[in-house]
């Protein structure tokens, strides 16, 4: 008589991911190989065989919340693998924590897979082969509704702020037949809402030519206006058009193409574009184009096109430099460009940034008082275009659905097609209907404002 035979254990990884959301779809493709590799994931670290931290090197400031996660999974597991933009400082991370069993640098996908085979060998059985795998878009870290949809690696600029080209080296686009087959998949499985990122977007394909490739038995180019369109085409199961949010779009001239598709309906009214300043001498310290008088007429021009775009940018202040005229130039630049959704920083150098051997370094005490001059200016401008909108019945994407109160009353929390999740305002909805659920995509009435957020009721 055959005695049975019982698989292993599965071990299990825990899994910390820092940083912006193109080290979020790193750290689900991690997750993706590893569960095709037969490992379970902890939701915690003592569940874990091992840790994974995905890290963070951009400022200083992200360097140093890198090190206390790092920290904390060591005290609390104790066999921790690191992984991510830090990576690429190594020294420094053992300098600090000895004890991490490896370290990679950013989207190094198989040394990652790699060191955790290594350090916590997968107990696979002689059937595992036969249990089903998963595809590429099975793990999400994010809401099954929501998907970020990354279509390139790397950057081909040289800004004197910013280390990313070191970090995750030169524009590396993916194949647009790829890009639109995991689109695809994500509508297919429930995604409501693509959210394109990458370090440039607008450059997606300068790499390789803007290669073409069929697609649906036409030839689609690897290029921006071309992704978007086709983007445009897809079908949620029940037949509607998912939201597509662009980030990081650079203003090149062919971003233009871009705005009838938000005319029509096929692409969400929304771009992130990373002005970080308006001053032409700043902007030419920090080795970015310094056309910002064209750029107001272009953003004149896509609001005639389409009305409800709305334009999210962020700025860096203090600059090394920068001159009390230079910031005013800024402001009142703002006040112009009238943007939607504005975020600010404070100048930080970064170690092996060009910027740090500039002459002229802001002090610290003005930088904080330009920081919250250019703060208050955004914040009257945004609260102005949010009150603009009340009365008005708008799209709304359900993030949250709440329990009931003691009367009986559901609130919920979504999002209007000016609001990407995590950086931008929500829609406070109340006496929503039982039945709403999260990913839902409802018509509603704006009954209030504040500066940053819209409250409203179910049209």
């Amino acid at each position: 008589m055959n005695t049975p035979r019982t698989l292993p254990v599965q071990k299990k990884v825990g899994m910390v991911s820092l940083g912006c959301p193109k080290a979020l779809v790193d750290s689900e493709r991690i997750l993706t190989r590893l569960r095709a590799d037969g490992y379970a994931m902890s939701p915690d670290y003592a569940g874990a065989d091992v840790v994974l931290v995905n890290t963070c090197g951009f400022l200083d400031s992200a360097k140093e919340e890198s090190l206390a996660a790092i920290g904390e999974a060591i005290a609390e597991n104790g066999r921790v693998i690191v992984t991510g933009c830090m990576g690429e400082d190594a020294d420094a991370i053992r300098a600090a924590h000895p004890q991490v069993l490896a370290i990679t640098g950013a989207h190094q996908y198989e040394q990652v897979v790699e060191a955790v085979h290594v350090h916590a060998p997968p107990g696979q059985g002689p059937f595992v082969d036969l249990i089903p795998q998963p595809t590429d878009t099975d793990i999400k870290l994010t809401p099954r509704h929501y998907s970020y949809l990354k279509i390139s690696e790397g950057c081909n600029h040289s800004c004197a702020f910013c280390i990313i080209p070191h970090l995750r080296g030169k524009l590396a686009s993916r194949r647009v037949d790829a890009v639109l087959r995991e689109a695809e998949k994500l509508v297919a499985a429930g995604t409501r809402e693509l959210l394109v990122i990458s370090q440039d977007t607008s450059a997606y394909g300068v790499d390789i030519r803007h290669e073409p490739r069929t697609w649906k038995g036409r030839e689609v180019r690897t290029h921006m206006t071309d992704l978007a369109r086709e983007l445009g085409q897809l079908k949620t199961p029940e037949g509607s058009t998912p939201w597509v949010r662009l980030h990081y779009v650079y203003p090149y001239p062919h971003v233009d193409a871009v705005i009838p598709l938000m005319a029509e309906g096929l692409l969400t009214p929304y771009l992130d574009i990373p002005f970080q300043h308006a001053s032409p001498s700043v902007l030419r310290a920090m080795k970015r184009p310094a056309n910002e008088a064209k750029v107001l007429e272009r953003l004149k021009s896509w609001r005639e096109i389409c009305p409800d775009i709305a334009i999210r940018s962020s700025f860096v202040v203090g600059f090394p430099g920068e001159t009390e005229d230079d910031f005013r130039y800024l402001l009142d630049w703002l006040e112009e460009a009238q943007l939607d959704r504005v975020g600010a920083f404070r100048f930080e150098p970064v170690a092996g940034a060009a910027a740090n051997t500039l002459p002229d370094p802001v002090p610290e005490a003005v930088k904080e008082e330009r920081y919250a001059r250019i703060m208050e200016v955004t914040e009257r401008i945004s609260a102005a275009k949010l009150a603009a909108k009340i009365g008005r019945t708008i799209p709304v994407i359900i993030d949250e659905v709440g329990e009931p109160d003691e009367e009986g009353d559901i609130g919920a929390t979504g999002r209007s097609q000016a609001d990407a999740p995590e950086i931008d305002g929500v829609v406070y909805l109340r006496n929503v209907p039982a039945s709403l659920a999260m990913g839902d995509i409802v018509d509603v009435v704006i009954e209030e404002s504040d500066a940053h957020d819209l409250y409203g009721v179910i049209g």
